[in-house]
């Protein structure tokens, strides 16, 4: 991968962090408009599948039929459950936790669950150890919650 394209992706991958904290204050303001943590989560995830079927339907690639053999294993069906518990506990948090402190907290226990699933190669991909300078970043995120809470 050329350093242009590479630095592309970085640039790309945190607009998607920023674009989740967005997301997640824009809960929050939903949930207190609404009166409902479930109704302001759905009605994310409304938006979001409308989004996404919308790209869906004129982006190149293998149509639905296609793509559902059935082949898949049960758990990989589950991925939205997870961002359900995701979007719920972002939407009573924020408002108690303020932005900063609930997605450096999301940002930890992302970091902690992907050294264990690269570590131990969990659901399949493949292993990397989790080794002492992947360990310190691990504890320099932890560090930063520290910081942005003080």
């Amino acid at each position: 991968m050329s350093p242009h394209v590479l630095t592309l992706s970085y640039l790309l991958v945190v607009l998607a962090g920023a674009s989740v904290a967005l997301q997640q204050v824009l809960n929050a303001n939903l949930r207190a408009h609404l009166g409902s943590p479930w109704w302001a989560g759905s009605v994310s995830y409304l938006v979001g599948l409308v989004a996404m079927l919308a790209v869906a339907l004129v982006a190149p690639g293998p149509r639905l039929t296609e793509s559902f053999t059935g082949t898949a294993p049960w758990t990989s069906w589950t991925g939205g459950l997870f961002g359900a518990l995701f979007i719920g506990i972002a939407i009573l948090m924020v408002p108690r936790l303020g932005a900063a402190t609930t997605l450096a907290l999301i940002v930890v226990g992302q970091m902690i669950g992907s050294l264990a699933f690269d570590h131990f190669g969990i659901l399949g991909i493949p292993q990397q150890p989790a080794t002492a300078i992947r360990m310190a970043g691990a504890a320099c995120l932890i560090l930063g919650v520290v910081l942005i809470r003080a």
